[in-house]
């Protein structure tokens, strides 16, 4: 995959010597509470974190959640990518940012060039998004990136029902 640049940003495949930003991103209390626990507890379960989730499905599908950090500094700031589920029929628009760099626009930024990524260089004809129908925030954020709410599903092992959103399709020709 390339690196993908924004205005502010850069986006690029995680790697075994992000173990510890990523300890501390699934840790912090909002990515607990709106995404949920993965059990990463020390440096070495998130670099398996990395392994078998992002750098797995960039073998696999060629996309994954990649690395967000800030142009100018290099600092990391979240992940944001796309995810292949085998609950959803299509890819699936993930992110997360350390609570420090909420409410800066990141969020906003690195979906659309990955929502780009995914129509102009992987020909993704649609991508979805899943999203606790409690979290104002990120529905603002899919809501900005122009996806919209297709009702509620049951995903996973997930005890809760969550929102789904997608990005319009491409329109095809009648049979």
């Amino acid at each position: 995959m390339p690196t993908i640049q924004t205005q502010r940003l850069t986006l690029s495949e995680l790697t075994a010597g992000d173990a510890g930003f990523i300890l501390e991103l699934v840790n912090e209390p909002g990515f607990l509470g709106g995404i949920g626990d993965r059990g990463v507890r020390d440096l070495d379960s998130a670099l398996r974190y990395i392994q078998d989730g992002p750098a797995a499905s960039y073998a696999r599908h060629g996309y994954g959640l990649w690395r967000v950090e800030l142009r100018d500094s290099g600092e990391p700031v979240g992940m944001c990518g796309l995810l292949c589920r085998d609950t959803l029929p299509d890819p699936d628009l993930g992110y997360a940012f350390l609570q420090r760099h909420w409410q800066r626009g990141y969020a906003v930024e690195a979906g659309a060039a990955v929502l780009l990524y995914a129509r102009e260089s992987l020909a993704l004809p649609r991508v979805l998004a899943i999203v606790n129908p409690d979290n104002a925030a990120s529905i603002k954020v899919l809501e900005r990136l122009g996806m919209h709410a297709q009702g509620m599903i049951r995903h996973g092992n997930e005890p809760r029902d969550l929102r789904l959103f997608a990005t319009v399709a491409a329109a095809t020709e009648p049979a």
